[in-house]
């Protein structure tokens, strides 16, 4: 099987590049987001399935363990999870998992609710355990309490949660009440 792949993006298509490592175009499923002519390095996870082989990179090893984690849970296969990946950073990702944020995860196209609470279910014992770090942000209750509040004033969650993460890091004993000047201040850009 092929481990890591590095070469020159060739060609960015919807959801894949052509990634040329010497004289062989590979074809590469990614989240990731890459420029045309960059030479860039991917770890890579083949897919065999009856009617094709598919080539999935990523950047880090912990977005390859990652997605390998989310194609255990049942409903979702390589296409929703990379539809999950290519929305929700890595590290956002873990810390909805870990936190139990449904919403945060149901914000990837083709997630529901239920799709989501399922990840949750599944996936936040497993991730516990070593290989992923959450840090603070997982261990605050504090994140899912300003993400609804921010919610409640009309910010779409998408567009806040990364913000969210980091407030909740750097200032791991504040609430809600405090975080919330915060992310405003933040989001106003003063």
């Amino acid at each position: 099987m092929i481990g890591k792949l590095q070469g020159v993006i060739d060609y960015i298509g919807s959801d894949y590049v052509i990634l040329m490592a010497g004289p062989v175009g590979y074809k590469v499923y990614t989240p990731e987001i890459l420029t045309l002519k960059s030479t860039v390095s991917l770890w890579i996870e083949t897919i065999v399935r009856e009617d094709s082989i598919r080539l999935f990179g990523f950047s880090t090893i912990a977005a390859q363990n990652l997605f390998n984690q989310l194609t255990t849970v049942s409903g979702v296969g390589p296409k929703v999870a990379m539809a999950i990946m290519g929305t929700i950073k890595t590290e956002t990702l873990m810390s909805a998992i870990a936190t139990g944020d449904a919403k945060t995860i149901a914000t990837a196209p083709g997630v529901g609710k239920k799709v989501a609470e399922k990840i949750i279910v599944e996936l936040k014992n497993k991730m516990g355990g070593g290989s992923f770090d959450f840090g603070d942000t997982a261990a605050n209750g504090a994140l899912p309490d300003l993400l609804a509040a921010l919610e409640s004033l009309g910010y779409r969650r998408q567009d806040v949660v990364d913000m969210a993460q980091k407030l909740v890091s750097q200032n791991p004993s504040a609430d809600v009440s405090k975080l919330v000047p915060l992310a405003l201040k933040e989001i106003s850009g003063k």
